[in-house]
């Protein structure tokens, strides 16, 4: 969603004070458990192994001790909206254990902050983007990965590259020397019927073959959050983002829409 990273601002007050707030430990437990467990039903009648989804916690607005809980019950992925709690987060838990994936839309002058260490960028639309990526990345001696996102539903609210366009984004970006391209991501219809959804999902898979079949290797696809991950494992999807489902309903201002 077009939430930019001026958002941020208005709420982290909110945020800096629930940076050490203590978690509900029984309940993200809980809950992790019955995630995993509707994880595993969509793979068995999707006919594809649990092993091939990874489960991305997105932590937004969320403490650290909430993080701290859930890496203790297996979680190793956490995907943030915002640069600035993003860095907070991590300066508190460290990344030694942790793949820190953003997923919130990147502005150039922030690359800077996350190009050396971040784990994926879920949110690249732009051949510009691409291209301040991997200058960022020449300087570091690092190819930075990120997915392209596409704008499957044609909302206006959404950022995301056309479809049209998004063939001539990844080819571009594939002779960039600093990137790797490792896949595409989309959002399903806000709101929208679980047959609208899984045509948004759907379609993101038909463009990955056929991408594939031209020889872009594209491994993964990042789909899905609380309200429709299951639409988007039948649908191909390797990469969940999953936040409601974990730790609970948002609050606050510029908290965005629900994963």
């Amino acid at each position: 969603m077009k939430h930019g990273e001026n958002d941020c601002n208005s709420l982290f007050f909110v945020i800096k004070s629930r940076i050490l707030k203590p978690s509900d430990n029984k309940v993200i437990q809980e809950r992790i458990d019955t995630l995993r467990r509707r994880i595993a039903g969509a793979c068995l009648r999707a006919g594809r192994e649990p092993s091939e989804v990874t489960l991305i916690a997105v932590s937004k607005t969320f403490g650290t001790e909430d993080i701290a809980e859930a890496r203790r019950e297996g979680i190793a992925d956490f995907g943030e909206n915002y640069i600035q709690e993003l860095r907070e987060k991590r300066e508190v838990l460290g990344s030694s254990d942790i793949r820190w994936h953003f997923v919130g839309h990147l502005q150039t002058n922030k690359i800077r902050y996350i190009a050396d260490w971040i784990h994926l960028i879920h949110s690249v639309d732009t051949l510009r983007l691409a291209r301040a990526l991997s200058d960022a990345g020449l300087k570091i001696g690092r190819a930075i990965p990120f997915l392209v996102e596409v704008n499957t539903t044609g909302e206006s609210s959404k950022f995301g590259c056309a479809p049209s366009e998004t063939p001539g984004l990844i080819k571009e970006a594939a002779k960039l020397s600093s990137v790797r391209i490792d896949g595409l991501m989309t959002m399903g219809p806000l709101p929208g019927t679980p047959g609208d959804t899984r045509r948004a999902f759907r379609a993101l898979g038909e463009m990955a073959g056929k991408l594939r079949g031209e020889g872009y290797p594209l491994p993964h696809l990042s789909m899905g959050m609380t309200g429709d991950f299951e639409i988007a494992i039948a649908e191909g999807a390797t990469l969940v983002r999953v936040g409601t489902a974990i730790f609970g309903t948002r609050a606050g201002p510029g908290s965005g829409p629900e994963h």
